[in-house]
């Protein structure tokens, strides 16, 4: 929407997001993403950490579920949303402001881990999960993910994001038959 504050934020999650159902039936998954700063001092010749910023964030709908399943503890997360900004009054009578984000995306940084990504079949389309790079992880935990098109009635079974990952230790992404080798393609 127009006038609001987009934020894209990298960080470390500081606890497993927090799943709840407000009055309304709406589920809403919070938690908090960590973002520290590292700067080279060169007197030092080292990096050093500046001031955390703790941003406490909220994912509603289907995307509470995906990061109840996916998100845990310590994950590095790159997320963007928009920053809200809400005022309230506390017992002792005192005025209190805490911004926080509310979650538009969200997925695992890639910098310093893999990720396994499984497409979920939800009423509104497309929405994305990750197992966060352990494929033992059952994809289809507490129902919030589905893996094969068996299991997504209505899935074409020719879409390859319904395929589970190739099981040989030696595959890559983007390893396909769909494009035959020629001898005189160049190798890259």
């Amino acid at each position: 929407m127009a006038g609001e504050t987009v934020l894209t934020i990298v960080g470390n999650l500081t606890a497993d997001p927090e799943l709840r159902t407000t009055g309304g039936g709406a589920t809403v998954a919070s938690f908090t993403i960590a973002s520290t700063p590292r700067n080279w001092n060169r007197q030092a010749n080292q990096f050093e950490d500046g001031q955390a910023l703790f941003m406490r964030c909220s994912a509603w709908g289907d995307m509470a579920g995906h990061c109840i399943q996916s998100l845990h503890k310590g994950m590095r997360v790159i997320a963007t949303g928009r920053l809200k900004q809400h005022s309230y009054q506390t017992q002792d009578g005192s005025q209190r402001t805490v911004i926080d984000m509310t979650i538009d995306e969200i997925g695992p940084s890639l910098r310093y881990a893999t990720a396994q990504v499984t497409r979920v079949q939800s009423g509104r389309g497309y929405s994305g999960g990750s197992t966060y790079g352990d494929p033992a992880k059952p994809a289809n935990g507490q129902g919030w993910q589905n893996s094969s098109p068996a299991q997504n009635p209505g899935m074409p079974e020719d879409d390859p994001w319904a395929q589970t990952a190739p099981a040989s230790p030696g595959a890559t992404f983007g390893t396909s038959n769909d494009f035959p080798s020629n001898d005189s393609d160049p190798e890259f």
